[in-house]
């Protein structure tokens, strides 16, 4: 008898407690739990808790904005709304229209240079308006003159080929070999003949963050830098598809640190590579020999790493240029003369073209820097040797400018030669891949990182 009557006790309790609940959530509901015409055909019923009814566009209102509904509010903003949209009954409009006004450079931003001399072709990539673009390498944009109309372009979503900072021609092909960095993760091959908006001829799927390009054509290899892994990979020349590499240069104790431009000094068998100072320590280890501890980074120096041309894995480099009187900033592409034993680099935030001899080491002071306000250089991110010539090309993304100067230029010199995608007095506004957009209410103005 105790334990029946124990059983009821619990029973009754249990019964009371739902009882409590379906009351409150009657009475905080406002009474009856309001059943929609799309409950009532689908069967639906309350159940306490959030459901999805239905999905239907917002009605067009004057401000084309819904003012939110301090807590105080006797009914909930969801059941306002739903209201309104019942009220109106309207179809959904399409408000895609002009925005007010837009910042954006109409020109062609230089970043990536090579030059054919035996067909006096030059090629230059925009990381702008996402275009491969031919000149001839005689070709000099008269000072009243707005640009020089390119012999060719080639550009458009076909294209594979967006935020381009490495560029290669074939001496024998004439084929042009383009790198993308930041949006496609491709090396895109394209004919002589290749113009408009037209797939590559070949392509070859390549890590992310790709940066610098380097053939060897006596071996057919392909060397390309990750700026993001901190690595050197290098392909067959004639790679394509999702082919494999040959070999990779990557560790900690390479000291790749935000890796950028790469040159090959055959006649030495040397690699060298300029870099950031920016990196992301893997080793294995929880401490190595450098002292750092794994998954940790830190901002290095700016460097030119030098190795040998067949190093792969976690080969500690041969050499290394680096501190303050290299005046290292930003370096970004590079090149080798192997008769002069020389360095050139593409020194972008210090706006000059720094020279070092192939075999320096340490903090040492370039041979010659070509730098001023006469040399038209303004943020260069690329450079390229006519050893037949012996000229030295350099692409400027501050200006819209690639100009051509002596091989032995020092100091602040007027080039021999200017070709422009834009007009003379105008900079480039260098929004490149910007990831997100502020306002700065004091001082009015619009931030953009890129």
């Amino acid at each position: 008898m105790n334990r029946i009557t124990l059983k009821l006790s619990r029973n009754a309790v249990i019964l009371l407690a739902v009882i409590a609940v379906l009351a409150g959530w009657v009475l905080l509901s406002g009474g009856e739990p309001v059943r929609t015409t799309a409950e009532k055909t689908r069967g639906l019923r309350p159940t306490g808790a959030p459901q999805l009814l239905s999905v239907a566009p917002l009605p067009q209102v004057e401000s084309e904005m819904c003012e939110w509904q301090p807590a105080s509010a006797t009914s909930p903003i969801t059941g306002s709304l739903f209201s309104a949209m019942a009220a109106a009954d309207t179809p959904s409009t399409d408000l895609d229209r002009p925005p007010v006004r837009s910042i954006r450079d109409p020109n062609p931003s230089f970043s990536a240079i090579a030059v054919e001399p035996n067909s006096n072709m030059l090629v230059v990539t925009d990381e702008n308006l996402f275009q491969i673009l031919e000149y001839s390498r005689l070709d000099n944009t008269p000072p009243n003159a707005r640009m020089t109309e390119p012999k060719r372009i080639i550009g458009g979503h076909l294209t594979k080929a967006e935020m381009m900072c490495g560029v290669y021609i074939d001496p024998v092909t004439l084929d042009t070999y383009i790198v993308n960095n930041d949006t496609q993760d491709w090396l895109a091959v394209f004919s002589k003949d290749a113009r408009g908006n037209v797939p590559p001829d070949r392509w070859l799927a390549v890590p992310h963050g790709t940066f610098g390009i380097a053939v060897d054509d006596a071996r057919k290899e392909l060397f390309l830098t990750i700026q993001h892994n901190n690595e050197v990979i290098v392909y067959p020349k004639f790679a394509s598809g999702h082919d494999k590499p040959l070999r990779e240069l990557m560790g900690d104790d390479t000291r790749l640190e935000d890796p950028h431009g790469i040159a090959l000094d055959s006649r030495n068998n040397l690699i060298f590579v300029t870099n950031h100072g920016s990196v992301s320590y893997r080793g294995k280890e929880s401490t190595s020999r450098r002292g750092f501890v794994r998954g940790s980074g830190k901002l290095n120096p700016p460097s030119i790493t030098v190795y040998p041309r067949d190093a792969q894995g976690n080969t500690a480099p041969v050499r290394v240029i680096s501190g303050p009187k290299t005046t290292l900033n930003w370096p970004m592409q590079i090149a080798v003369d192997e008769e002069r034993e020389e360095l050139y680099v593409a020194n972008d935030m210090d706006h000059s073209i720094v020279v070092f001899k192939t075999t320096d080491n340490g903090d040492v002071a370039p041979t010659r820097i070509i730098k001023g306000s006469k040399t038209k250089i303004k943020n260069p991110t690329g450079l390229a040797l006519d050893l037949k010539n012996q000229e030295l090309w350099v692409a400027s993304m501050g200006n819209h400018t690639a100009a051509l100067f002596a091989l032995n230029a020092n100091g602040n010199v007027a080039p021999k030669r200017v070709i422009r995608g834009g007009p003379a007095n105008e900079l480039s506004l260098m929004i490149g891949n910007p990831g997100a957009v502020g306002y700065d209410t004091k001082r009015e103005q619009i931030l953009v990182p890129n």
